[in-house]
């Protein structure tokens, strides 16, 4: 159950009310609580995008589902940069530090957000740790959201943009399983790729259900375990910030 968004109530309240009225008035106020909280994200998420913009900072907010890999990518990812483009990294947990701590000693600052019962970032705690990660010549801010599929795509956080993550154990039909994450990602990344064979899974089949949810999104294949694919991540990153 996630507190901020609200996304609990609605399953809550049928066990709890069997009345017809009861209900409607419930389905009203969860809605004219989630309309509240969207609107002051979204005040907050054009405040961040402006501060980072004004230092000419790319911001990239990484969506998947638990265990598709954000944080081994990032480890690669970063440990490639090093030395090159300057990067940030806000990550987000329901608990413990675990991420950040991976992340450590990689050339880039990490702040750590343990939402709690949030199953999201918002724009209110991103604008509280930029200033904890933001250095004069930082060029690249990622941001990895808490594991979900869903209720990260509602929250405005300020980025440039979302970059879906799908491994290869997820299966081939995520894209047409969960169409509004995949729907507004400009660049999907298959994960895992190492996996692929083994498990079967159908690449092209995959490519055509991402086609079918969002025409034209650029698609990158890599492993960050074994390295294959991760020049073509480094170069897109690279070039964003050219």
């Amino acid at each position: 159950m996630c507190e901020s968004c609200g996304c609990g109530t609605a399953n809550e309240h049928h066990h709890h009310h069997d009345h017809e009225h009861d209900h409607d008035h419930e389905h009203r106020r969860t809605l004219t609580l989630e309309q509240k909280v969207l609107a002051e994200n979204d005040h907050l998420a054009a405040h961040n995008r402006s501060w980072l913009a004004e230092r000419g900072i790319t911001a990239i907010n990484l969506i998947s589902a638990p265990g598709s890999g954000k944080t081994l990518l990032l480890e690669k990812t970063l440990e490639r940069l090093q030395g090159t483009i300057p990067c940030a990294v806000i990550t987000g947990d329901q608990q413990t530090d675990r991420d950040a701590q991976r992340l450590q000693g990689k050339g880039a600052r990490i702040h750590q957000i343990e939402t709690v019962s949030a199953c999201h970032l918002d724009a209110h705690q991103v604008s509280h740790a930029l200033g904890h990660v933001i250095e004069d010549n930082t060029r690249l801010l990622f941001i990895e959201n808490v594991g979900n599929m869903v209720c990260p795509t509602a929250f405005d956080l300020g980025e440039s943009f979302k970059v879906a993550l799908l491994s290869t154990p997820e299966g081939e039909d995520k894209p047409i399983k969960y169409p509004v994450l995949f729907a507004i990602t400009k660049v999907v990344i298959l994960s895992k790729m190492d996996l692929a064979e083994p498990l079967g899974w159908d690449l092209s089949a995959c490519r055509r259900y991402i086609q079918q949810v969002q025409p034209g999104a650029h698609v990158i294949e890599l492993s960050a375990r074994t390295g294959e694919g991760m020049d073509g991540w480094i170069d897109y990153l690279t070039q964003l910030v050219q």
